[in-house]
């Protein structure tokens, strides 16, 4: 795929910036026994989407404020829980190399992304979190929104995701995807040392 068009980067934070996924697996499963549901289930659509969506989806009995004070408390489990939270493999190299203006766009808030970020040593030019928008991914809100704050055009961005609900949203807003883990993006990358390359940095 032909890269050279590109005039922004757009990534994703945990998973594809910041290596937390242990911690994010911790919190969901306490949250998961302190509401009776199964972990693996709820693991399995949690992963890159805000955390009011998994409540709503796991907890359909709940009004508005029980959703709301259900997805507070999946966040306070996270807040403090950084021990082992760190960059991803060639995270450093690339963003010291990039010149492309970047964002950072996450179904976190601000305070766990600036903790997670701040512990992964990483400072985002650009922050967009959940608390930005109205609607999370997979809604393309937030890449739109990461896009205008860096005054580039969501066709001319470069998404960077690990998670289906982030394809699905970097795809909505006309970007291109370039994903992790194996995730069906529209261009599959190992890790970052890879998109550097890719880049040609």
């Amino acid at each position: 795929m032909d890269l050279t068009r590109i005039e922004a980067v757009l990534f994703d934070m945990d998973g594809t910036l910041v290596d937390s996924d242990a911690a994010v697996e911790r919190a969901w499963r306490v949250w998961a026994g302190e509401h009776g549901a199964d972990p693996a289930t709820v693991l399995e659509i949690a992963h890159g989407a805000p955390a009011e969506r998994t409540v709503r989806i796991i907890r359909p009995d709940l009004d508005e404020a029980g959703v709301t004070a259900a997805a507070a408390r999946q966040l306070e489990l996270q807040y403090d829980d950084l021990s082992d939270v760190v960059a991803t493999p060639g995270t450093a190299e690339l963003l010291a190399a990039l010149t492309l203006p970047w964002a950072v766009v996450t179904s976190a808030d601000v305070r766990l992304a600036k903790a997670r970020l701040g512990a992964a040593g990483i400072a985002a030019p650009v922050l967009v979190t959940v608390e930005d928008i109205t609607a999370g991914k997979p809604d393309p809100e937030g890449y739109v929104r990461g896009a205008e704050l860096l005054g580039v055009a969501p066709s001319r961005c470069l998404v960077v995701e690990d998670a289906e609900v982030g394809v699905t949203a970097g795809r909505a807003a006309g970007a291109t995807v370039a994903a992790l883990k194996g995730v069906d993006g529209d261009i599959a990358i190992r890790d970052l040392h890879e998109l550097a390359r890719l880049l040609g940095l």
